[in-house]
């Protein structure tokens, strides 16, 4: 797993640009924010010349041009209260700036995809790609020692929000056994932007972790009310604390029936080694988990976990990632390959 530096030498900035253009007459975009806002901050012209790097009297020629080219004032004197924007340079400012913050995420994920392409032959930078997942055995067994590729655990929601508000490069996540586009908001949103590509990495299963033995004699979801089970959860926002509550849904059981429904931990594992150590009696996770600390497990299905990106990164090293998975989950107890027919 590669260490990201603190101070990358390569920063790219995309904003809102383009022209607009009026009978004959056009006008720079960028420029018209850069006015408009400098007018609204300041009161005066001189804060147009500070941000565009202008002499006063460059500044006021700035703006005459732009309303030249509008065909409209945008810019009046008041007495004693320096500059003001007129009411058709205020709605031009608010429908500027509403455009600018629609694109403000797709530009963010744009230019987090134009330094993992340009790092490499415009800096001494190496760009790795960030990778915020939900928990998964295999995969940390394997991303971390994989090159050009920096992970973070998170919950399953968390992961696809900080992709798309272009805070990581990928977004690794699962939702029980229901199709992802199906899963909920967080996920539905990947569906239905094509500026997204998700795939498939492997499947699991999933099911209850049970202390060792089965003391309680658990063989349902039902048994956890009905035994008094004391049961240890995953964190809100997760896939498992999700499909969790799904299967209390589909039992009717109301979460004030499941002891200890309010205690959280934040992977697999640490669920696991809660019911290891005697604090719990099940919980919801991956056989992996079961496995590895010498739980019984009951299933209660296969889920496939997924994989987003951006479309428009050039993800090398998250294709070569995606198929060392593959093939570790083709050998790995409680995985296996997902079907390419799933492919998003």
């Amino acid at each position: 797993m590669t260490q990201a530096s603190d101070t990358p030498s390569l920063l790219i900035d995309l904003g809102l640009g383009g022209t607009i253009t009026v009978g004959s007459h056009r006008v720079s975009v960028s420029e018209a924010v850069i006015v408009l806002e400098a007018i609204a901050a300041t009161g005066s012209v001189q804060g147009i010349a500070t941000a565009l790097g202008l002499s006063y009297r460059a500044a006021w020629e700035r703006l005459r041009a732009l309303e030249a080219g509008l065909g409209h004032q945008l810019v009046q004197k008041t007495r004693g209260h320096g500059s003001a924007l007129t009411p058709t340079g205020q709605v031009l400012r608010e429908a500027l700036g509403a455009a600018a913050g629609s694109l403000a995420e797709p530009m963010a994920r744009e230019a987090r995809a134009l330094r993992a392409r340009l790092g490499p032959v415009l800096s001494e930078d190496q760009c790795p790609l960030t990778l915020v997942a939900s928990h998964d055995l295999l995969l940390m067994e394997v991303a971390a020692a994989w090159p050009g590729i920096t992970l973070a655990v998170a919950g399953s929601e968390d992961a696809v929000a900080r992709l798309t508000e272009a805070r990581a490069d990928g977004a690794g996540f699962h939702c029980g056994a229901l199709d992802w586009a199906a899963a909920g908001p967080a996920f539905a949103a990947l569906a239905a932007d094509p500026g997204f590509r998700v795939r498939p990495l492997f499947e699991r299963e999933q099911g209850l972790m049970l202390a060792a033995g089965n003391p309680l004699a658990i063989t349902d979801v039902a048994d956890l009310a009905t035994r008094d089970a004391r049961y240890v959860n995953r964190q809100k926002g997760s896939g498992t604390r999700v499909w969790f509550d799904r299967l209390l849904a589909e039992h009717e059981i109301p979460t004030e029936r499941i002891r200890g429904y309010a205690t959280e931990e934040f992977t697999h594992q640490a669920v696991a080694a809660v019911i290891a150590y005697g604090a719990a009696d099940a919980g919801l996770g991956a056989r992996a988990a079961a496995d590895r600390f010498g739980l019984d497990f009951l299933s209660v299905g296969w889920e496939r976990y997924y994989l987003a990106t951006s479309s428009s990164l050039a993800d090398a090293a998250f294709d070569a990632l995606a198929e060392a998975l593959a093939e570790r989950a083709g050998r790995t107890p409680g995985y296996r390959p997902a079907a390419p027919k799933d492919a998003a």
